[in-house]
């Protein structure tokens, strides 16, 4: 600004007044950017709807991540509880097995004892005592694979149990920014129907997103659980399948064997019974001999008395009188009749003999086709009972295995 005519007033009153000029244009153009900046940067009235609109959108996001982390805690939590479902199952039948593997230990350990009980003659080891032993030994083996069976379910229960309260506490704990919308997930997927709706995403793990690293941590620890108990009910089922098949060839094969010594005892009880019918013919005829050979001793010796002979069986009979007159001529006759008596006797003596032990003879093949029968009716009443308890539908009262 300048001034060409000449003031009256002083310089300093005038340059006063032209410093208050500058001064108000400089802070005029400064005010002017400012207003200016302030276009540029300054919020806009609509701030406090923006940035609600804004903390609205970032909680909408988050929770809908949460969800699907939820959706995936669920599946997972269902499908653990699925295979706890499945194990429990596999379990009472590997429980059931076991308790068909006692009661056939039980059932074997009855059938020895049973057949401890047949006469002494017949206690001597046979086939069937070898097979009872055997299938005692296969039994026992069978029973100890099932029991390490049974203690890796436990144990696998154990770890599922564990891995199904992690993620209950991880559903609970990512569940709780959930209280304004629906926490229900789709549970049409157990009855085989698929959900419509688009399968959520499941959000990058963060420390401090919905997707923490312990979550990631129990959805992980349980797959692998839930792989290890599939796995063991594989085993499982295998176990008992195979010893479901040799527990019964072993039954089957103890079963054949006792009826088989039940036919070879029977079999031999009949022979025993004919050879016994000979041996009293042999008696019969033996002492109808011994008879004869009596009575014939009895006709040798002749009477008792001297006095009951006949002229003609005496020694000194008048023509043996007359014809001993002359001298060497001497009968046989007394000679003969001494020989053929002490014959007579010894045959009547080896015939007696002959008939006692005929009769000994035949006393031992009775005794022997007596307990052959006893041994029979006790093999026989063993294989009726395992047959009537092999089905297993018995109770044990209180004996261990």
């Amino acid at each position: 600004m300048e001034v060409t005519k000449a003031t009256i007033g002083s310089d300093p009153w005038k340059n006063a007044s032209i410093r208050n000029i500058r001064l108000s244009q400089t802070v005029l153009n400064r005010s002017d950017k400012a207003c200016e900046l302030g276009q540029q940067l300054d919020p806009l009235p609509s701030l406090r709807d923006t940035s609600i609109q804004q903390s609205n959108a970032r909680i909408h996001a988050y929770v809908r991540a949460t969800r699907a982390v939820l959706v995936k805690l669920r599946e997972s939590l269902l499908d653990t509880n699925e295979e706890i479902k499945s194990l429990l199952r596999g379990k009472e039948d590997l429980e059931k097995t076991l308790e068909h593997i006692r009661k056939d230990i039980i059932l074997n350990t009855r059938s020895t004892m049973q057949r401890q009980t047949r006469p002494p003659r017949e206690k001597d080891l046979d086939g069937a005592d070898d097979l009872l032993g055997a299938e005692r030994k296969h039994l026992l083996k069978l029973k100890r694979i099932l029991e390490a069976q049974l203690r890796s379910v436990q144990k696998q229960l154990q770890v599922l149990d564990g891995a199904r309260k992690r993620l209950t506490a991880s559903l609970q704990e990512r569940s709780r920014v959930l209280d304004l919308i629906c926490h229900a997930v789709s549970a049409a997927r157990g009855a085989g129907i698929k959900d419509q709706a688009e399968k959520p995403v499941t959000p990058p793990v963060e420390p401090l997103g919905p997707y923490t690293p312990e979550c990631a941590r129990v959805i992980s620890t349980a797959a692998e659980a839930r792989q290890r108990s599939t796995n063991l009910r594989k085993e499982v089922a295998e176990a008992i399948e195979q010893t479901v098949k040799l527990q019964k060839a072993a039954h089957q094969s103890v079963n054949d064997g006792l009826t088989q010594k039940v036919a070879e005892t029977v079999t031999m009880k009949q022979h025993l019974l004919v050879g016994a019918g000979e041996t009293q013919m042999a008696i019969h005829r033996s002492q109808r001999w011994y008879d004869a050979t009596e009575m014939a001793l009895g006709y040798t010796l002749g009477p008792v008395a001297y006095s009951d002979l006949t002229t003609r069986e005496r020694l000194d009979r008048p023509a043996v009188q007359v014809y001993q007159r002359h001298p060497g001529n001497q009968l046989p006759e007394a000679r003969e009749i001494v020989k053929g008596g002490e014959g007579l006797q010894e045959s009547l003596n080896a015939t007696a003999r002959n008939v006692g032990l005929l009769r000994l003879t035949k006393k031992r093949v009775d005794d022997d086709a007596r307990d052959k029968h006893r041994a029979a009716l006790i093999d026989a009443s063993v294989t009726r009972m395992r047959r009537r308890l092999g089905n297993h539908r018995w109770v044990i009262n209180g004996v261990g295995c």
